[in-house]
């Protein structure tokens, strides 16, 4: 196809392969955790701190992507972390090594981001950002949809063996890591910054240095994310509602089918129509799924709201890096979207606080109600805000 080249080929592959590992055990994951000794509180806290370890870093690491001027080191590293802790998880039971095995996956997913997201950035131009980071995103989300299923299929023979199922993943992340030594880094077409030493936080330093549009997109998409709470709130829905395990399960993968199926179509949509056009638009179906979610409890009606809700992810997540990466300077791309994705997993974890605790004192349809009040509310920020800023 016309502007995915071999190197934007090469990432998606790799990304396909690492979530298909990664979604091999996200179902099992609460699971297997409870039958070693976890309580619920501690699986929270593992979670938070995982997820804590891997936004920050993604700033930090895409920082020092941007000063060396390289790519493929971050990429090989994060890559083979996240690939060497799925065995790691099972090896030992202890809670001190599942919280070190755990942290070291999300960790790997931090150092990566920013670079590789950076190297699909330097494969295409303005015209066809949203094509390609659509086709990585497709490709990625072909994973969520090979991994559960895997995993379905080996629980079905294998039954409650949760330890086996961690050494299995490793398969798929073994040749993802292989993948990356097919990948050549490219001369950045800038000048490389000073590489003295640089501090955790010091990613925080480019809000102040940022174009000005880049800092009105990036409010508007965190304003966002503090109303988005985690998915397992949608499957918690679907859950009370009465569907079994299996066909909550289902609905993932169904979800997850829709945005890989239409993440390119969408990404292309977004090259001719506008890449702020299609992100709002996917705020709006965000809007209707949450509404959706508030008031109903029927199946058919919960196949079409995730059926709306992949649409919501296709015109959302991989256009939001295209957008950032065409609003910020070449040098700046990895801390840019670095940047990004750092203040996002800090806003998702208070999302998910927010919701919970809405949810707890009034019920679900508040807490869905008030969600997609706040991304409608977004959609009209974002397509308010002027044009003259370059915000295409």
């Amino acid at each position: 196809m016309r502007h995915i080249t071999r190197t934007v080929w090469i990432l998606s592959i790799v990304s396909l392969l690492t979530d298909t590992a990664s979604e091999m055990l996200y179902p099992v994951m609460p699971v297997y955790l409870k039958t070693i000794g976890f309580s619920f509180v501690l699986i929270g806290i593992l979670e938070g701190i995982a997820e804590a370890a891997a936004g920050l870093s993604k700033g930090y690491f895409g920082k020092l992507s941007d000063l060396s001027g390289k790519r493929l080191p971050f990429v090989r590293t994060g890559y083979a972390l996240s690939a060497i802790s799925k065995p790691l998880i099972a090896a030992m039971v202890f809670p001190v090594w599942i919280f070190f095995a755990r942290t070291m996956d999300r960790l790997g997913k931090g150092i990566r981001t920013g670079a590789r997201d950076a190297m699909l950035s330097q494969e295409s131009g303005i015209e066809s950002k949203g094509k390609v980071f659509g086709f990585h995103r497709s490709m990625d989300t072909l994973g969520a949809v090979a991994g559960p299923v895997l995993a379905l299929l080996y629980l079905y023979y294998h039954p409650a063996d949760y330890r086996t199922l961690f050494f299995l993943a490793l398969a798929p992340g073994v040749l993802a890591i292989m993948a990356t030594y097919l990948l050549k880094e490219k001369k950045p077409g800038f000048r490389p910054g000073r590489k003295h030493a640089t501090s955790f936080l010091s990613f925080l330093k480019y809000w102040k240095a940022s174009p000005e549009a880049y800092r009105k997109v990036v409010a508007g998409m965190l304003f966002f994310t503090l109303f988005n709470s985690s998915d397992v709130f949608l499957l918690l829905k679907v859950k009370q509602a009465g569907l079994d395990d299996t066909a909550v399960i289902g609905v993932y993968i169904f979800y997850n089918l829709v945005y890989a199926l239409t993440a390119l179509p969408l990404g292309m949509l977004a090259d001719r129509m506008g890449l702020r056009t299609v992100f709002s638009g996917g705020l709006v179906l965000f809007s209707i799924v949450y509404l959706g979610m508030a008031f109903t409890s029927e199946l058919k009606i919960f196949l079409v709201l995730f059926f709306l809700y992949g649409l919501y992810a296709a015109a959302t997540e991989g256009i939001s890096k295209a957008w950032i990466s065409n609003i910020s300077s070449s040098k700046d791309t990895a801390t840019a979207i670095g940047t990004l994705t750092a203040f996002q997993s800090i806003m998702t974890m208070l999302a998910s606080s927010l919701t919970g605790l809405i949810w707890y004192q009034y019920g679900a349809t508040a807490a869905f109600v008030l969600s997609a009040a706040m991304s409608l509310a977004t959609a009209v920020y974002f397509m308010v805000l002027n044009p003259s800023l370059g915000l295409q």
